[in-house]
């Protein structure tokens, strides 16, 4: 694992954090390479139940690292691995965006806790979590614009699920930076936290200690919604129902509650 991302896993909760602080958590290659490798990491750990993730220092992330931008205009075709590269992926997503993606391909809940600065490319590495929990005064820009592109990290995806089109629009054309507060009422992110990772951590323990298959089920539906057909829809909630019924974890979550004491859950299969 590369130092770019620090991992660690508590208890079921996965601490993840973006690790270049004296360059406010900004995107080169080698972050891309990280983020990708713990989020894939994370996903076969079947001892994780929620994920929590941050960044270093004053910002979660400044955006894409000038080098880096230069590094994918300019990389000749056949020259290895880059920005745009699919190799080896089973993702429909490129480097770039599997980056910000991949949280959203994790089984388990993701919270993205925010601070400082979510520019660009970190804004959308933060639209690939369930939720956000921002500062008062965390700053959040669709910022693409000021250089004359387009989201290109899995935004464009995951920014209309969160807001109305019209919002997504305007942020995506002008790139103004929004507030914790603005962030909220329009959809960008769940709540403000003054101290959003501490936040963030206490939230995860609080879905680690539910039955990790029920979890897991509801972002798999909650995820397919308004994406499948509503008959594909309920034919998933009543199989992935059936598939909890009568299983050890939902037989203990009934036991716990009746005997108002902690559940005892064990890691899903």
């Amino acid at each position: 694992m590369s130092d770019r991302v620090i991992v660690s896993v508590r208890e079921g909760v996965a601490d993840v954090r973006l690790n270049r602080p004296e360059k406010l958590n900004a995107l080169d290659l080698p972050m891309f390479q990280a983020l990708v490798e713990a989020g894939r990491g994370l996903a076969r750990d079947r001892s994780v139940r929620a994920a929590v993730l941050s960044g270093e220092g004053r910002a979660f992330c400044a955006g894409l690292d000038f080098g880096s931008f230069q590094a994918m205009a300019s990389a000749p075709k056949g020259s290895g691995p880059g920005l745009l590269s699919r190799e080896g992926s089973e993702s429909p997503a490129n480097l770039a965006q599997l980056a910000a993606w991949v949280w959203t391909e994790l089984p388990v809940p993701v919270i993205a806790a925010v601070h400082g600065v979510a520019y660009g490319g970190g804004l959308q590495i933060a639209l690939g979590a369930d939720l956000r929990l921002v500062a008062p005064d965390a700053r959040m820009s669709v910022m693409e614009i000021k250089w004359g592109l387009v989201p290109d990290m899995s935004g464009t995806q995951t920014l209309r699920r969160l807001v109305r089109l019209d919002v997504a629009k305007e942020l995506t054309f002008t790139g103004r930076a929004v507030e914790g507060a603005e962030a909220v009422a329009l959809g960008l992110a769940t709540r403000v936290e003054h101290d959003p990772h501490a936040a963030a951590l206490a939230l995860a323990a609080e879905i680690a200690a539910k039955s990790p298959e029920a979890i897991r089920a509801g972002k798999r539906l909650l995820d397919a919604s308004g994406l499948v057909s509503i008959e594909e829809g309920l034919q998933l909630e009543e199989s992935l129902q059936r598939s909890l019924l009568g299983r050890a974890n939902q037989i203990e979550a009934v036991q716990a509650n009746l005997a108002r004491r902690p559940a005892r859950f064990a890691d899903p299969d």
